[in-house]
């Protein structure tokens, strides 16, 4: 930094003009600190009749004008970052020209350029990126929790592994491992039995890590976190770490798999993003949903059926995203569950995180493809008593618990399963596009995208 912190401050016409020079004074003033240029971002109630001569001439800096200032110059904010590459940008607007919306709109737009946004009460900071990958590899990040990060993770990690492209999967999770840890699922066999023998030891058996080995029988390398920031920051991780033992062992390309609404602090060469139909449109449109969009070479939406998401909102949110977007492939899916054993002729107790007004469809789908009987079904795999609850109502029906690999899978589930003479099978969720697009296509694209980008750097 030279010593200096290169500051360009949002300035609006609500002020007056003596009034927003002393403010931009006092923070030229403060040791380190240089303001160089001002962005007018709207409002004429105090400006009476000045011209942007004038105001320039008064304030002592460079400043940009829109021609129109009943809006916010977004793009003259990017140009003003652009020509100054300043160290922060300070907000010094206030109501009415800016709200929540614009305000968060306007932290997006700086921040995936790198740089701090702050005002008088608050202070938003780019995400930590470690550049530290020596092989190609792409991120998988998501707009929330429970929208299928894994399960795509998973789905992209066999089609990879199967047109050779020898991946592994770096995940972190809220209960992974205190050292990075690797799972040989290429090599070992990841039994219902051995499971419970690692939850006997203290460890998640149901982390991410632990699921992405089991159904896409590779390596992985299984991650802690703890926090996650509105823009996608985590308090602590060891993904570092993580990515660092991804160059050292036997595998050619790395998905970094984000956990939640956090994102891996690990830069890659391309992005993949989820966005969850069945999530509030506002958590989308507004905050950091277009902030985490607009890192994407490729959207997946995902869960976009009734009673989740509505045709209409399905269509609102694909439209959202290629507007701001245009880039991206965007590409709507549903998950549907694949039993990783034959459970043909048999009666199974289905255990799931899918909320339970899609259980209808899930049976459905589960007795058609796969010719067994669902018995009985709970969505509580992440909330233990009420797994409990559910699997004692069940279980004398039974003969075989097909569960996904996940929250409560391993200490509630499965144990609960073996020890009253049932079959554990673990399930997968594959996702399926709801109309003609060729998801496998369009991943290999990103794959191949990314290795380009690798061999050019």
């Amino acid at each position: 930094m030279d010593g200096l912190r290169k500051m360009i401050c949002l300035i609006d016409g609500e002020h007056y003009l003596p009034v927003t020079r002393s403010a931009l004074e006092t923070l030229d003033s403060i040791e380190h600190n240089e303001v160089v240029a001002a962005v007018f971002i709207g409002g004429t109630e105090k400006l009476r009749d000045a011209t942007p001569q004038s105001i320039e001439e008064n304030l002592g800096v460079p400043v940009y004008f829109g021609d129109d200032h009943h809006r916010i110059p977004y793009n003259l904010i990017s140009q003003s970052l652009i020509d100054h590459q300043p160290h922060v940008v300070m907000d010094l607007s206030d109501e009415p020209v800016v709200d929540y919306s614009k305000r968060f709109k306007i932290a997006s737009l700086v921040l995936e350029m790198g740089i701090p946004y702050e005002g008088p009460d608050f202070q938003f900071q780019p995400l930590d990126i470690y550049d530290v990958l020596e092989k190609p590899s792409l991120k998988i990040l998501g707009t929330g929790k429970r929208i299928g990060k894994t399960a795509v993770s998973a789905y992209a990690a066999r089609l990879i592994h199967k047109h050779d492209y020898n991946p592994c999967v770096v995940a972190m999770g809220r209960g992974g491992p205190e050292e990075p840890e690797i799972v040989r699922g290429d090599q070992m066999e990841i039994t219902p039995q051995f499971l419970m023998e690692q939850s006997d030891k203290g460890i998640h058996a149901a982390s991410d890590h632990w699921e992405d080995a089991l159904m896409s029988r590779i390596l992985t390398i299984g991650c802690r976190r703890c926090g996650g920031g509105m823009v996608g920051q985590v308090f602590i991780t060891n993904m570092k770490r993580g990515a660092q033992m991804a160059n050292e062992v036997e595998s050619d390309f790395v998905i970094m798999e984000g956990s939640g609404a956090a994102i891996p602090p690990i830069k890659t060469d391309k992005h993949i993003v989820l966005v969850g139909a069945n999530q509030p449109l506002i958590n989308i449109e507004r905050f950091f949903g277009p902030f985490r969009i607009n890192l994407a070479d490729m959207v997946v939406i995902t869960m976009c059926e009734e009673p989740m998401a509505s045709t209409k909102k399905v269509e609102t949110i694909e439209k959202f995203i290629k507007a701001t977007n245009p880039d991206a492939k965007v590409i709507p899916t549903v998950f549907r569950p694949k039993p990783l054993e034959p459970v043909e002729g048999k009666k199974v107790l289905f255990a799931t995180t899918a909320p339970d007004s899609i259980k209808h469809v899930l049976i459905k789908y589960l007795e058609e493809e796969y010719g067994c009987q669902v018995v009985g079904t709970t969505p509580y795999l992440s909330n233990r008593p009420l797994l409990q609850k559910d699997i004692e109502k069940y279980i004398d029906q039974a003969d075989v618990m097909l569960t996904e690999l996940k929250a409560a899978a391993v200490d509630v589930a499965t144990k609960d399963a073996l020890q009253a003479g049932l079959e554990v099978i673990y399930c997968d969720n594959i996702p399926l596009t709801i109309r003609d697009d060729d998801l496998d296509g369009a991943l290999l694209k990103v794959v191949d995208g990314a290795i380009e980008s690798f061999q050019g750097k």
